[in-house]
C-alpha cells in the first residue's frame, strides 16, 4: 500500500497550489480519503474530507471556501485545491485512507497514510 504526496511548495501568502495523494495497493475506490495537516509546533488537524465515491465533501471551518478536495477514482488519485493561502496554512500536509469519512486529526487513526508535503507560505 502507497499513498504518496505531491504539489507541496514554498508559496507567497494570497497564492494557490493543488496537493496530490497518488494511491496504490488497494482499492482506491472504496475508500474515504482526507487530508490531515501537522504545523510545526501545534497539534495535528484534520483539513478536508471526501466519501469513496466523491459525493460527499466535508472541509473544515479554518479553511473552508478556501479549500476543495476532489478525487478521481479512474485515476487513484486526491486533490487538495488551496487558494487563498496564508501564513497559518503552513505545514506538513498528509493524505489518509479510511473505511469511513471522518474528521480525525489523528494520522494513526486511519487505515492507510503517506509521508506528507511540505506547504510553505510565507513572503
Amino acid at each position: 500500500v502507497q499513498l504518496v504526496e505531491s504539489g507541496g511548495d514554498l508559496v507567497q501568502p494570497g497564492g494557490s497550489l493543488r496537493l496530490s495523494c497518488a494511491a496504490s495497493g488497494f482499492t482506491f475506490s472504496l475508500y474515504a480519503m482526507s487530508w490531515v495537516r501537522q504545523a510545526p509546533g501545534k497539534g495535528p488537524e484534520w483539513v478536508s474530507g471526501i466519501s469513496s465515491g466523491g459525493g460527499v465533501t466535508r472541509t473544515a471551518e479554518s479553511v473552508k471556501g478556501r479549500f476543495t478536495v476532489s478525487r478521481d477514482n479512474a485515476k487513484n488519485t486526491l486533490y487538495l485545491q488551496m487558494n487563498s493561502l496564508k501564513p497559518e496554512d503552513t505545514a506538513v500536509y498528509y493524505c489518509a485512507a479510511s473505511n469511513y469519512l471522518k474528521e480525525d486529526p489523528w494520522i494513526r487513526q486511519y487505515d492507510y497514510w503517506g509521508q506528507g508535503t511540505q506547504v510553505t507560505v510565507s513572503s
